[in-house]
């Protein structure tokens, strides 16, 4: 009996080993001809900035200044029309957007230019949203190297037409970018179920349109 039981847990973890293998190996190809250095990027409707956490005193963390850092140079290169900074805002004291933004009007992009998702929890609240609620059809998404194949395969599956730009204006150490990596494997597998088989509703509500229709 023992001897069987660890045949179906050996079995089980060598499945598990296989699909998340699998879903990378799927999620890093399909996305790799749409992440673009600034030069080739189409122009879009927004750049859509994902959150990635606040200091203790409220203030963005250096990876999510990173990503704010990248969208406004595009924006200010003509790339993209507006800002969309997207973010958990669950708790009163915690609110990732409005981070973004103070740090994004202070890099000198007008408030006019930016909106706010209070409501991306994570990055495929923040994709789904971009679309459902705010009517996006083309973006440029922002975030780190690690990040962006896994955020341009979700938002793709979604029916944007996206595209990814890398945040590296901040260097970070050799130990925090392979425990980026690393963390980044099993989100590849959830992101992969969450957008071929188990499709998971977000927090919605009212519909924003960024730019409504004539």
């Amino acid at each position: 009996m023992a001897l069987l039981l660890l045949k179906v847990f050996l079995g089980f973890i060598g499945l598990l080993m296989l699909s998340v293998f699998l879903a990378r190996a799927v999620i890093v190809a399909a996305s790799a001809p749409y992440i673009l250095a600034e030069a080739d990027q189409p122009t879009a409707q927004v750049a859509l900035v994902f959150g990635a956490g606040l200091r203790r005193d409220g203030s963005p963390t250096a990876i999510l200044r990173d990503r704010v850092q990248a969208a406004v140079q595009l924006y200010r290169e003509g790339k993209v029309d507006k800002l969309l900074l997207s973010g958990d805002n669950s708790y009163i004291y915690y609110n990732e957007p409005g981070a973004m933004k103070e740090y994004a009007i202070g890099l000198g992009v007008p408030e006019e230019d930016i909106v706010l998702d209070y409501a991306g929890r994570r990055t495929y609240d923040s994709c789904y949203r971009a679309g459902v609620i705010f009517g996006i059809t083309k973006a440029i998404l922002v975030t780190q190297p690690f990040h962006l194949p896994r955020a341009v395969y979700t938002c793709r599956q979604m029916g944007l037409d996206a595209t990814g730009f890398a945040a590296e204006n901040i260097y970070f150490r050799k130990v925090s970018r392979l425990y980026w990596n690393i963390r980044e494997v099993p989100a590849m597998l959830v992101a992969f179920f969450d957008v071929n088989i188990t499709h998971p509703i977000p927090i919605l509500g009212d519909k924003e349109p960024i730019f409504p229709s004539p």
